[in-house]
């Protein structure tokens, strides 16, 4: 499948800053969810101003959003507020 390219701010998250999504991870690939770290969301492949890496959606208030942990942040060079550029897809099974 394609990959969704959107531009996002870093918002700062209870334990992980967090990107809001413009789209429905369900809808748009297929409703396969999966359990990580105790919550239900999507696993994608995910890149941030072009680095790479495994990501994860979590629905919260009827929205859908990127998980991004201090390391992701730190290696893709991103802090809470900053606008990135965002390329998501399902991570072949």
């Amino acid at each position: 499948m394609k990959p969704r390219f959107f531009k996002a701010e870093v918002m700062p998250g209870h334990k992980e800053d967090a990107l809001e999504m413009p789209f429905d991870p369900g809808t748009e690939w297929g409703p396969e969810s999966q359990r990580w770290r105790g919550r239900n969301g999507h696993i994608l492949t995910a890149r941030i101003n072009g680095h790479s890496f495994a990501g994860y959606v979590v629905p919260r208030q009827k929205r859908f959003y990127l998980i991004v942990d201090k390391e992701i942040g730190a290696a893709a060079g991103v802090a809470t507020g900053d606008l990135v550029k965002v390329a998501l897809q399902p991570r072949a099974k």
